[in-house]
Order: structure tokens, then sequence, then C-alpha cells
């Protein structure tokens, strides 16, 4: 067993020695992600380097110690940064500054909140979570990138007694370190300017016409699909899509960018643009749409990947997936390190991880079925997966009719896409009867999505408790998982001969061959 064990491990040094930048790259994201603990970034190169020393790779040792120590010092210098501003806005003060609405305001039981960026006073440049209380409303609707005035205390944030998710600390990946409890508000009448200003101008069209020919409930959900605007979608609606295990598709991620290139692909073609000229629009898609649909972790993720893979294609290059994948990881910490211990992040991560390691071989099982549809299906089972023990660890549930509701949603989320990024262009160049028409058809699409998530979320089993509070409880149970797949895919390798005898029994034999082939 010990001689197997290192010839697997001498395996993977030498496949990680023939592909320094992988390794390099794979280096670099494990020293951003553990940023905050210098003593562990440093702890790592050593062991890292003396594994690598005695297996006799002195070039992959270097390679990877180095690498590990470049992600740690610039992911420290990126946290040093974040906190400066965090730490202007001082809990147990008062304000009265100039800010930028930078999110469109959430609604709860006891009022709303949103976020904003002071632009004035002490606290220039902090971000905070602004509540207000009762029914007040926010000037002007609450437009994301509006200038207000306002005014109040800020408060530490609390984390409240019985609540799963830590408040605090989901605050603090995102650079926030204060609450502002709001006194007086008001619009100042101007906006911010820039691309950021034109990014604003591009979004409030596209609402607009997803908002047009649809009634408010499915064009809710039009705006969380298509924009990740999912604060008007009725808690109800919402809790329903979460047990049928379909929440992931309200909220934009690498899904978003994929069909959105397969959109544009197409269109592209007809137009005659060649090959580097489809690559060089399509950068410059993700790159508007990344920032228009809110710039989540995933989406960043999403469009990172896409654009590592379209500047490979360009390059003339066979495209990696797995390099893709890292240099989208390391783009994503170098911006926030602490984004690692976000669940979106590590959500969508896992995801495409299981994604490239399960589809091929689910993909073969399933080719009995026709090609989209194994397609389909092989994506799906995979991602659902790969991400049920992050589901259970976060959320403390899974739901067991998740595969299900996926598989049945499959011929209805990328029309619905399709059609509401269509929309949302038509809205941009001001053409908005057009994507009103076309808002009665995404209308009925999203209704029948509703449905789907109603019926699966009344099901038993739409949520099973199950708890993996541990990070050690989750990687045993990736383990349990990986060997279960292991197990399959050799009884699967076992049974190819068989079936392959048995089809072409069924094809050429006769009737007697062919009850063999069905008793085989």
């Amino acid at each position: 067993m010990a001689d197997k064990l290192r010839n697997v491990s001498l395996a993977a040094v030498r496949w990680l020695d023939r592909r320094p930048f992988h390794a390099g790259v794979a280096a670099v994201v494990a020293g951003l992600a553990v940023a905050e603990r210098p003593a562990l970034a440093a702890l790592g190169a050593v062991v890292l380097g003396a594994a690598c020393a005695g297996l006799r790779v002195p070039r992959l040792a270097a390679v990877l110690g180095l690498a590990l120590l470049i992600g740690a010092t610039v992911g420290a210098a990126r946290l040093a940064a974040i906190d400066r501003q965090m730490h202007a806005a001082r809990p147990g003060t008062s304000i009265a500054a100039t800010a930028t609405l930078l999110a469109r305001p959430r609604r709860s039981r006891f009022g709303s909140s949103a976020e904003l960026r002071f632009d004035s006073g002490r606290a220039a440049g902090a971000r905070v979570i602004a509540r207000m209380s009762g029914q007040a409303s926010w000037p002007g609707g609450g437009e994301p990138g509006m200038e207000l005035h306002v005014a109040g205390a800020l408060e530490a944030p609390r984390r409240k007694p019985g609540e799963r998710l830590d408040w605090p600390a989901y605050l603090r990946r995102r650079g926030i370190g204060a609450q502002l409890a709001v006194d007086t508000i008001r619009a100042t009448g101007r906006s911010r300017g820039g691309p950021s200003g034109a990014i604003d101008r591009m979004r409030r069209r596209g609402e607009r016409a997803l908002d047009a020919g649809m009634p408010r409930e499915q064009a809710a959900v039009a705006r969380g699909m298509v924009l990740g605007e999912d604060e008007s979608i009725d808690p109800l609606l919402r809790d329903d899509y979460r047990r049928s295990g379909l929440a992931h598709v309200l909220a934009v991620s690498g899904q978003n960018v994929m069909l959105l290139c397969a959109l544009a692909l197409p269109l592209l073609g007809a137009a005659g643009v060649g090959p580097r000229g489809r690559v060089a629009v399509l950068l410059g898609l993700i790159a508007v749409y990344v920032p228009l649909a809110g710039a989540g972790p995933s989406l960043q993720r999403a469009g990172a990947m896409g654009a590592a893979g379209l500047v490979a294609l360009a390059a003339g290059r066979p495209a990696s997936r797995w390099y893709a994948l890292l240099l989208a990881a390391a783009a994503t910490l170098a911006v926030n390190p602490r984004i690692a211990g976000d669940p979106g992040w590590q959500l969508s991560f896992a995801a495409v991880v299981g994604i490239l390691v399960l589809v091929p071989s689910l993909r073969r099982a399933l080719r009995g079925l026709p090609g989209l549809l194994a397609e389909g299906a092989a994506v799906t089972l995979a991602a659902t997966l790969a991400t049920a023990p992050l589901l259970a660890h976060h959320f403390g549930a899974v739901s067991a009719v998740s595969l299900l509701a996926n598989l049945a949603a499959l011929p209805l989320v990328a029309p619905i896409m399709w059609l509401g990024m269509v929309q949302v262009a038509l809205g941009v160049a001001g053409l908005d009867r057009p994507a009103a028409a076309l808002g009665h058809v995404t209308a009925l699409l999203v209704g029948w999505l509703d449905d789907l998530a109603r019926y699966f979320a009344g099901l038993p089993g739409s949520r099973l408790a199950i708890a993996l509070p541990t990070a050690a409880t989750v990687i045993a149970a990736y383990v349990v998982i990986a060997a279960g797949v292991l197990v399959v895919r050799r009884l699967a390798r076992r049974a190819e001969p068989r079936a392959r005898s048995a089809a072409a029994a069924w094809r050429l034999g006769s009737p007697r061959q062919r009850a063999a082939a069905v008793a085989l």
C-alpha cells in the first residue's frame, strides 16, 4: 500500500513538473487563499519545497515555494488596502456625508437596507450597509449609482442569536466593517459618471426592457436570472426555488457567461466576423456583462475563466480548462483574498471542478440518450454531486429532488436567459417595443419555471437536514463521493464490453440470439 501511494505521488509530481505554469498558478492561488495567515504560507512553502526536493524535482520545488510566497505577499498587500478603507468608517461614531448607492435596496419585515460607498468626509472610500427602518422609502426609487447625502450613526455588525449566517464575517469578506443607521437621507440630484455611470444607464434601460410586457412576478425572476437583481422576488417563491434546488438560476453565474457566448457566436458568424474578431467581441461582451450583472464572486470567476479561454483561443493554442480555472481563481482572489470563504465562490468553483472531472464519464454512461439531453443530464448530475457537501456545510440541508428539478428545468433555463439577454440588448439600444413583444414569450417560460419550482418544492425530501459543520466532515464527504465515483467507473468499464456485445447481437442476431443478449 505504501509503495502504491508513493508511485501515485511520484506520477502526480512528475505530471506537475512537466506543467510548471499550472503548478505555479495553483501555488499562487494557495498563497492568496492563506494571505491572512502568513505563518501558514511560510510553512506551506517549506513543506512543498522539502517534499519536491525529496522526490528529486528541484525545479518544481523552487516554482511552488516561490509562487506560494508571491501569492501570500500580494494577498497580504491587498488585504491591507481593503482593511484601510473598511476601518475608515468607525463604529460608534456619527457621520454626515455624500455617498453613492451601490446596489438596489433590499426589503425585509423590519425595513430595508442597501450598500453605500462614502465619497466625502473622513470615511471617504469606505463601504457600509445603510439601514432604514419601517416603510421609509429611498430617494429616487433607490436607483444604483445615484448620489445621496446621508446622516446617521455607524454601528458594528452583530450576529443575531439563532442565526446560521455569521453576519459580521459575511460583511468583512465584502470589505464592509460597519452599518449605518440612517437618520436623514436625500438625493443630491447627481449620479456617478465614467464607465460605472455608463453601466448604470445601460442597466436601467435593460431593466425597463425586461419589465416591459411581463407581469411583476415573472419580471422579478427574469431580473434575477439575467441581471442578478433578485431583490424583488417574492420571499415565498424564492424559498420554493431554494427547496427545489433551483435557487442557482436566480443568481448570475458562469452559466450566464456561457449562454451569452453561445448566443453571440452564431450571430457573429452570420455577420462574417473572423475568428480573432469573434474573440475580441466576446471579450468585450464579457467585460460589459460582468459589471452590468453585479460582478458577484461566481460571475467574476466565470468572466475571468471565459476571458482566459478566449485569449488562449486567440493565441492559437489549445485551451486548457484547468489552467483557465486556476487563472480565474487567481484573478478573483487577487481582487479580494477573503472571497475564498464566501459560499457562492466555493460553490461556483466546486461546480466547475465537478463538471471537468465527472462529465466525460457521465456522458459515456448516458450515451444512449439524445446528445443534448445526455450533455445536460451529465452536467447537472456532476454539479449536483460536487456541490452537495458544501451546501450541507453552509446551509445545513440539501434537496433530494434537486437533480430531477434541474433536469426538468433544462429546456426552460437557456431560452429564458437568451430571450432576457436579447431584451436587455434591445433596451440598451432604445428598441423598447420589440423588447416588450419578446417579454410576453419570456413571461410564459418564466411562469412555467415558477410552476416547476413550486411543484418540486412540495415533494417529500425537498429539504433534507444534513449537517457537515467542520472542514474535516466536508473533506470526508468528498472522499466518500470520490470513492463511489471510482467504484461506479470501474463497474462501468467492466460492463462495457458485455454491453457492446449485447448491442451487436441485438442489431445482427436472430430472435433467439436477441433473447440471449437480453439475458446478458
